[in-house]
């Protein structure tokens, strides 16, 4: 079973930036893609970006141009920089891993405690 830890979730104000970081445990990670997800108050989970095995990312219309998914095999962690913030990026974020089929992001049912990131108007 993958553990996963969030991380660098704070409180922003709009305009400004956040990177949020996620520590994996297990082996699987290299061979995982890895995705970031959010939830805010109210609302269901919703997919925000990921990153496959070998780099390739993808990434919610949401945020394309402010958010960039990026993973560090040697330290088993994948990074979400999140600039140009919003108010309506509020939310718990959490990361994830799963397999990358086709256009698909298929995830695996483990998470982590997630990180908050609330920005301000």
């Amino acid at each position: 079973q993958v553990q996963l830890v969030e991380s660098g979730g704070d409180l922003v104000q709009a305009g400004g930036s956040l990177r949020l970081s996620c520590a994996a445990s297990g082996s699987i990670f290299r061979i995982s893609a890895m995705a970031w997800h959010r939830q805010a108050p109210g609302k269901q989970r919703e997919l925000v970006a990921v990153i496959t095995s070998g780099g390739s990312t993808n990434y919610a219309d949401s945020v394309k141009g402010r958010f960039t998914i990026s993973r560090d095999n040697a330290k088993n962690s994948v990074y979400l920089q999140m600039n140009s913030l919003k108010p309506e990026d509020t939310a718990v974020y959490y990361c994830n891993t799963g397999r990358w089929v086709g256009s698909t992001y298929y995830q695996n049912n483990n998470w982590g405690q997630g990180t908050q990131v609330t920005v301000s108007s």
